[in-house]
């Protein structure tokens, strides 16, 4: 189950660990590049909302998986035949189909998660499974450098055919995510004929009518998780050039200092986890992980600095966010609307993530490392001010996102009683 994603998270940052080899071997600038994470991101806008629907009503749990995974598997090979033809526009189709499956993959895994281990050891598995997501980034960004020198000493030279067979071989984890989905499936159907328990469901109950109910500070979380996630991903998009450049790295450095944010990830997700379980005041947890960020994007932009300081403080605030954000949407919209909460954040999310890479590579062109930086710390002062103006909302609402974890339990065991 946790390797279900790994195919999908190692061939998402194809584009990153290959950024100088794609720029030269496609001739492309910055913002071309960029369109490749864009692409990825587009059908997200419409799918996230539809994903769960399809699990549910349409495919089912299993067969849903496997078509996700073959999507995966069917963009990521149209990606590498773009490169092999030298037809940049044949990559970005890939890239589109790749998008369609990966996003609706990660809501497959989960809903098999929550149906196998729902009131057991659930939030160890969601840990474990964004563990090995990261883990996939993490080699991905770490061994692709080198797949692709290995491919051009045996072809002889660099160019588009070497891009294409590295982003070939890159495709075999798609394949294994693949046989893992399939594996999975007969797992589940084995478990259901001896359990006699129904397939699992995503739970997700999508009205868009839900929208116009949504509370002020649920919009508000919207405005922190689009201007917080646009300042990290894309800048990992463009992060080895920008080290190799400022930093004088080189490029086996620059790949390996790129991704020690998905490195520290990997193991502080479920402790950072488990602490804001702990602790609660969830507002405050987000409010420290957008001013460290703030602090890491400054260090980088303005002072030379050994850069693993700053991206090892990034890769702590990116988990603790993600900790303690997307937990908040359940504390306030009732139940029978978090499908369409999530759906409609992760919606908005792939939305200012493609509107921002596109952005970055233009801004990159035309102005350079430091300008784009400086645009980078200013999408994370409005992420600042938008979880300070979270906090003083919350307060005169009664403070319900920033309770102690005590006082929650406490407030859900009182509920309990009431009920009964």
């Amino acid at each position: 189950m946790c390797f279900l994603g790994f195919g999908s998270y190692f061939c998402y940052d194809n584009p990153a660990s290959l950024q100088t080899q794609v720029l030269q071997d496609m001739n492309l600038n910055t913002a071309k590049f960029m369109e490749l994470y864009a692409w990825y991101s587009w059908p997200n806008v419409v799918l996230c909302f539809f994903g769960g629907f399809l699990i549910d009503r349409v495919f089912g749990i299993r067969l849903g998986t496997i078509i996700f995974s073959l999507f995966v598997c069917v963009g990521q090979v149209i990606f590498a035949t773009g490169a092999l033809v030298n037809h940049f526009w044949l990559m970005e189709m890939g890239r589109f189909v790749f998008g369609i499956g990966g996003e609706s993959l990660a809501v497959a895994q989960n809903t098999y998660a929550v149906n196998w281990f729902k009131g057991k050891e659930l939030n160890l598995v969601f840990g474990l499974q964004l563990s090995m997501a990261r883990l996939g980034s993490t080699v991905n960004m770490n061994i692709m450098g080198w797949v692709y020198g290995k491919v051009s000493g045996l072809l002889g030279s660099a160019g588009h055919s070497t891009l294409g067979v590295s982003l070939m071989i890159a495709g075999v984890t798609c394949i294994f995510s693949l046989i893992c989905a399939l594996v999975l499936g007969l797992l589940d159907k084995r478990a259901e004929k001896i359990l006699n328990k129904e397939q699992g469901k995503t739970g997700e109950v999508i009205k868009l009518t839900d929208v116009k109910d949504f509370p002020l500070p649920l919009w508000i979380i919207f405005v922190i998780c689009v201007s917080y996630y646009v300042a990290i991903f894309p800048f990992i998009g463009l992060g080895q050039m920008f080290f190799i450049e400022k930093f004088n790295f080189s490029p086996a450095e620059a790949r390996a200092v790129n991704s020690i944010v998905y490195i520290i990830s990997a193991p502080a997700s479920p402790v950072l986890g488990f602490i804001v379980d702990k602790t609660g005041r969830n507002v405050v947890w987000v409010m420290s992980a957008v001013i460290t960020t703030l602090a890491a994007h400054m260090m980088l932009a303005f002072t030379f600095w050994n850069p693993w300081i700053a991206m090892s403080v990034l890769g702590v605030s990116y988990s603790l966010l993600a900790c303690a954000l997307w937990p908040m949407v359940a504390f306030v919209v009732p139940e029978h609307q978090l499908g369409t909460a999530y759906g409609f954040m992760q919606s908005i999310q792939n939305l200012g993530l493609a509107l921002i890479a596109m952005a970055a590579g233009s801004i990159l062109d035309n102005r350079g490392y430091l300008f784009l930086e400086v645009f980078f710390c200013a999408c994370i002062c409005i992420a600042l001010m938008s979880v300070v103006l979270l906090y003083f909302v919350d307060y005169f609402r009664g403070g319900d996102l920033n309770q102690s974890a005590s006082a929650r339990a406490k407030l859900q065991k009182e509920a309990t009683s009431d009920a009964e």
